[in-house]
């Protein structure tokens, strides 16, 4: 089943990809890769989630605002190269979260966005990856995510 089949079997449709906040690209093609810029969890009405974990926000929170970056990431490729059975590999992701100095789980709040991605591309969706906790991110965001992925040859 290609990605694109698995989102229609899942009914799970993509946000419509967020527009940058200042003067940078959300995307960038170097060759065969794609460099996915940082985003961070947005609702349908495109309302930031702001946060802190370890101090008002949950790990169950954080990691649902961890898959929902997954989700605009998943959009973005998709606007990027035209389908995500394009993609051949995510190669890379950097997961940071907003958290206080003793929070420790950063990694279990970044597994939303990588189990989303795993659902969704199978193993072309498996990746290496940092999950780093942060004193603060834009906005006040709970998570961002930045990406590292390899397109399929011809496309």
């Amino acid at each position: 089943m290609t990605p694109e089949q698995r989102l229609v079997e899942l009914g799970i449709q993509l946000p419509t990809p967020p527009a940058p906040i200042a003067n940078f690209l959300p995307w960038r093609r170097v060759g065969q890769l794609l460099y996915l810029s940082g985003q961070g969890p947005r609702d349908a009405n495109g309302k930031i989630s702001v946060g802190r974990l370890g101090r008002d926000c949950s790990v169950e929170r954080g990691y649902a605002d961890a898959r929902s970056v997954g989700l605009q990431l998943l959009a973005t490729i998709r606007a990027a190269v035209g389908s995500l059975d394009h993609v051949e590999a995510v190669v890379k992701l950097l997961g940071m979260v907003n958290a206080e100095p003793d929070f420790g789980d950063q990694p279990k709040v970044i597994n939303g966005c990588s189990d989303i991605l795993v659902e969704i591309l199978g193993e072309r969706g498996k990746h290496a990856r940092s999950a780093v906790g942060m004193g603060s991110l834009p906005n006040g965001m709970t998570v961002e995510v930045e990406a590292i992925i390899q397109i399929a040859e011809g496309h």
